[in-house]
């Protein structure tokens, strides 16, 4: 068992994580059973999109590294106009619009960790991509940004007992409805999202023995 790791970041896609790779100066250590880039205390995993690939990944960190913290990091859309592009927010509640609570019948809510002084917002996590703006109005009622791992990477932090925080830069709005737009949108903010998370959130992370 690896105990030395401090923080782990769960990130869907390898296209998000480029500039934390690069710019933290991770090493690969594995590709099997996901991808790993370590140093220094901190973890990546590229956990693959979708709630199940986020969970496994989620719970492998967990289980092999032990660390004081996960971050879940990565592009959101926005179901609503109202939001810029590259806007960063941090996540305080997560609700699941395809899976209902079995006794409300009400979609199931997540509530992950929060570090003080930082903007924050509601998501909402499916397992598919949601493109479509008259679906996106729909989920809008509940949450003001969707992705597809977020809800299960805090469901497997409170299996866990870890403590779990999430931030999401917005990708995507209603007047996005390609899978291109996503991806080049990614590409044009995720060095600001990588800058973001090393000046202002890593240095408020929680340490062993200061939590």
């Amino acid at each position: 068992m690896e105990t030395d790791i401090v923080t782990a970041i769960v990130m869907a896609t390898m296209l998000e994580a480029k500039p934390f790779v690069l710019g933290m100066s991770l090493r690969q250590t594995r590709k099997i059973p996901f991808r790993l880039f370590e140093n220094d205390g901190m973890l990546l995993i590229i956990s693959g999109i979708g709630k199940a690939n986020a969970a496994m990944a989620t719970a492998y960190s967990c289980l092999k590294f032990k660390p004081a913290c996960i971050c879940n990091l990565g592009a959101a859309g926005a179901t609503h106009s109202g939001y810029d592009l590259g806007e960063i927010f941090h996540i305080q509640k997560i609700v699941e619009p395809d899976r209902p609570d079995l006794k409300t019948g009400k979609p199931c809510v997540h509530k992950p960790d929060l570090l003080a002084g930082f903007k924050t917002t509601i998501l909402a996590t499916s397992d598919r991509a949601v493109l479509d703006p008259k679906e996106r109005k729909s989920i809008s009622i509940n949450a003001d940004l969707i992705d597809m791992e977020g809800a299960s990477v805090v469901q497997a932090c409170r299996t866990f007992q870890k403590k779990c925080y999430l931030f999401k830069f917005v990708s995507d709005t209603p007047d996005h409805t390609r899978d291109q737009d996503i991806v080049d949108h990614i590409r044009l903010y995720r060095k600001k999202f990588y800058d973001f998370f090393t000046d202002s959130v890593r240095p408020v992370l929680p340490v062993p023995g200061i939590l």
